[in-house]
C-alpha cells in the first residue's frame, strides 16, 4: 500500500511539475523556437565594419555645391551577394542643410564580408527629378533589396522631405544604376501617410534572396509603429492590405515587452520550411516599457507567418534575440540602437548587417542552417 501511495505521489508531483514547466516555458518564451534564427554572433574583431569618413566628396545636383556626403553617420544598409562578392548599399549623412544631414545611399563591396572598399560617390540620392519633392532635403534612407527571378534588383527605401517619411521603390540591373519609381503606394490615400521599411517576402536560392509570389502575388511587410502588409503584381506598385477600409495590423507593438513602443521590419522576409520568417526591430518606449531595457532602446525580435496565409501570425519570440551591448551600439547619434536591416547568405554562413546607434554599421554571423 505504501508503494502505491508513493507511486501516486510521485506521479502527481511529476504531472504538476510538467504543467508548471509548460506554463513557465510559455511565459518566458522558451516554447518551440526552432523556427527562429538565434545563433548570430557579433563579429567583435571587425566591428564596426563601416563608419563615417570625410574623404568622400560629391557634387550635389540639388544643392549645387560639393558635399562630404558620408561625413556625419553611416548606417542601416542593404546587402546583396553578386559575382562572389558582398555588396552593401548603405545610408550616409552629410552635415549641412536645414537638418544638418541629408541622407544618400552609398556602395561598398567586400570579398570576405568583413573588409570593404567604398565607392567614392553615392548610387542613389536626391536629384532634380520628379521625386525631388519627396526626397529633399531629408534625403533617401534605409534601403532593402531583393532580386527577381530574371536577375533584376528591387529596392524599397524611405524618401524623406524633412517632414514625412514615405516608402518608395527603385529598380536596377547592376546595383549601381537605379531607376526611381516613386511612391510604393501610388498617389492615393496613403501618399501622405508616414510609411517606411518595406521587407519583401523572398526565398533563398543559393546566395541570392529572390522575391517569390504566394497565391499569385508578391507580399511585403512594412510600417514603423505596427507592422502592416501589402501585395503587388510587379514588386514596384503595392496595395496595402486593409480591414474595414483601414490598414490591417499584422504585427502590433506590445506593452511591457522590448517592442512596447513600436515594431518595424528588418531585412527582407524569408521563406523557410516553417513559414515566413520576419526579423524585426522593436523600440522600448511608451507608458508600459520593458523595465529591463533603457527607455528608447532599439533591439530585435522575430516573428513567423503562415506560408499559406502571410497575414496569419504563427510564432513570435517573447524576448529580443539581439540588443545593444557594445560601446558603439550604446553611444552615438541615437543611443542604445541596433537596427537590423541586411541579411545575406555568403560563404556558407548568414551575414547580418545592422546600424549601430544610427552612426555606424556592424556585422553578426550565423551558420547557414536555413
Amino acid at each position: 500500500m505504501k508503494k502505491v501511495i508513493l507511486l501516486l505521489s510521485f506521479l502527481s508531483l511529476f504531472l504538476v511539475s510538467c504543467e508548471y514547466g509548460s506554463k513557465l516555458s510559455r511565459s518566458t518564451g522558451q516554447a518551440d523556437t526552432s523556427w527562429a534564427m538565434l545563433s548570430f554572433e557579433k563579429a567583435d574583431g571587425a566591428n564596426p565594419v563601416l563608419g563615417p569618413v570625410d574623404t568622400l566628396k560629391f557634387g550635389c545636383p540639388v544643392r549645387g555645391s560639393e558635399v562630404k556626403w558620408a561625413e556625419k553617420d553611416v548606417f542601416n544598409p542593404a546587402a546583396v551577394v553578386r559575382n562572389d562578392s558582398l555588396f552593401l548599399i548603405y545610408r550616409a549623412e552629410d552635415v549641412v542643410g536645414r537638418h544638418a544631414g541629408t541622407s544618400r545611399l552609398g556602395m561598398a563591396v567586400s570579398t570576405d564580408g568583413y573588409h570593404f572598399y567604398r565607392y567614392p560617390e553615392p548610387i542613389l540620392y536626391p536629384n532634380n527629378d520628379p521625386q525631388k519633392t519627396w526626397e529633399w532635403e531629408g534625403g533617401v534612407e534605409d534601403p532593402r533589396v531583393v532580386e527577381t527571378a530574371d536577375g533584376r534588383y528591387i529596392m524599397t527605401y524611405t524618401a524623406y522631405d524633412g517632414d514625412k517619411a514615405r516608402l518608395f521603390t527603385a529598380s536596377s540591373d547592376d546595383l549601381f544604376h537605379w531607376q526611381k519609381h516613386g511612391s510604393a503606394f501610388g498617389n492615393g490615400k496613403y501618399l501622405d501617410l508616414w510609411t517606411k521599411s518595406g521587407a519583401i517576402v523572398c526565398r533563398r536560392l543559393g546566395d541570392k534572396l529572390v522575391a517569390e509570389k504566394i497565391k499569385g502575388q508578391y507580399w511585403m511587410y512594412w510600417g514603423d509603429e505596427n507592422i502592416y502588409l501589402a501585395t503587388s503584381k510587379d514588386l514596384l506598385h503595392w496595395i496595402p492590405v486593409e480591414e474595414a477600409d483601414a490598414l490591417k495590423v499584422i504585427l502590433p507593438y506590445r506593452p511591457a515587452y522590448f517592442d512596447s513602443g513600436l515594431v518595424e521590419p528588418g531585412p527582407p522576409a524569408l521563406i523557410t520550411e516553417a513559414g515566413i520568417l520576419l526579423i524585426y526591430n522593436g523600440k522600448n518606449a511608451g507608458p508600459q516599457p520593458d523595465p529591463s531595457l533603457p527607455d528608447g532602446t532599439y533591439s530585435a525580435g522575430q516573428a513567423l507567418f503562415s506560408l499559406k496565409d502571410p497575414q496569419k501570425l504563427t510564432g513570435r519570440l517573447e524576448r529580443d534575440f539581439f540588443r545593444p551591448d557594445k560601446d558603439y551600439e550604446i553611444t552615438g547619434q541615437v543611443d542604445n540602437v541596433v537596427f537590423l536591416e541586411a541579411l545575406a547568405p555568403f560563404r556558407g554562413q548568414w551575414f547580418l548587417y545592422y546600424g549601430t546607434a544610427d552612426s555606424k554599421i556592424a556585422l553578426a554571423v550565423a551558420g547557414a542552417g536555413r
